[in-house]
């Protein structure tokens, strides 16, 4: 297996591998079987077809699996007509951190030229599955935005809202197609110049919202835009308490009224809240927010259906911007 990077991830919340898998992926880790023995576990599960060299048909699309639509969506800009790309978490209305790994993942795994995912504890289940399985054509790049940006487990995993990611994210999946499909590299090349270009416009929103609000305090209920309110130069109030949400653990007293009374006193500029884990606590701030006159700004996890990264990204950072000017 050739591997642009490579990681070695622990779990913020638990993601349950359900039925056979599960059992499976728990023998694996007792008994510490070598690779060859977690492919033919994995064999046995999927069926008798499932680990079987896949041959490459001349001018077939390159099978790539990114773990988020947002890689996904990146993979198949560079891409284009020459990759078949299969993103397992795509539904903005759904919790990522509740996701169950099925074998359908396993299966597509198996003959995915090319994987991506975020890693730093986000989708610990892709490396379970990854570990548990062999490459079908013989050959298999991985890469793992984490270990691009220099993040590991127990940082904020949620690298895409971080400027810097993207763009290395692109250049190591351009070059893992290029290396994977030589005959179209001046294509990829191309491609990648185009991508990296087409996100000047975040870059230059970024620097915009920079020079007008640096330093204005802002909160959320969790660190799921903090990259990005750092680029900003935002100073965001309430981590411990975002932390807490983050890792399903209960904030302290102390933390909620903290927060609580940021809001009442409107002692921040804009609420920042995760729509895809609204739960009570979140819910109780967003009233406290709506009844403090606070604007509150929803970013979500997932890249919503019908738009790219670049038309996301911008989407969010606009509504940011008409929070902050509210007076």
């Amino acid at each position: 297996m050739s591997a642009i990077t490579a990681a070695g991830l622990m779990s913020v919340r638990t993601v349950r591998l359900p039925g056979r898998l599960a059992q499976a992926a728990a023998a694996l880790k007792r008994a510490a079987m070598p690779a060859m023995a977690a492919c033919l576990v994995l064999g046995a599960l999927l069926g008798p077809g499932a680990t079987a060299q896949a041959a490459d048909a001349p001018g077939a699309a390159l099978p790539v699996v990114a773990a988020e639509n947002f890689y996904g969506g990146v993979v198949k800009q560079i891409g284009g007509a020459y990759v078949s790309v299969t993103s397992i978490l795509s539904n903005p209305d759904q919790d990522p951190h509740l996701f169950e790994a099925s074998p359908k993942t396993a299966r597509a795994l198996q003959h995915a030229r090319l994987v991506v995912y975020n890693g730093a504890d986000y989708d610990p289940w892709m490396t379970k599955l990854l570990a548990a399985s062999s490459s079908g054509s013989g050959q298999r790049a991985i890469v793992v935005a984490a270990d691009l940006v220099g993040k590991k487990a127990g940082d904020n995993p949620h690298l895409w809202y971080d400027p810097r990611t993207m763009p290395a994210v692109a250049r190591a999946v351009s070059a893992a197609l290029g290396a994977a499909d030589p005959a179209h590299k001046s294509v990829y090349d191309a491609n990648l110049a185009a991508f990296l270009g087409s996100l000047k416009p975040i870059d230059d929103k970024v620097a915009a919202l920079r020079a007008q609000y640096k330093g204005q305090p802002v909160t959320a209920t969790e660190p799921v835009f903090g990259y990005m309110s750092d680029a900003i130069g935002l100073d965001m109030r309430n981590l411990r308490f975002q932390m807490a949400a983050m890792n399903d653990t209960e904030a302290s007293a102390s933390d909620i009224a903290a927060f609580e009374r940021d809001l009442r006193e409107r002692r921040v500029r804009v609420l920042i809240y995760n729509s895809q884990a609204t739960e009570t606590l979140t819910r109780r701030m967003l009233g406290l927010a709506q009844q403090s006159k606070v604007p509150a700004l929803s970013v979500t996890e997932t890249q919503p259906a019908g738009v790219d990264f670049q038309q996301w990204m911008l989407g969010q950072l606009d509504a940011l911007a008409k929070a902050l000017a509210q007076k």
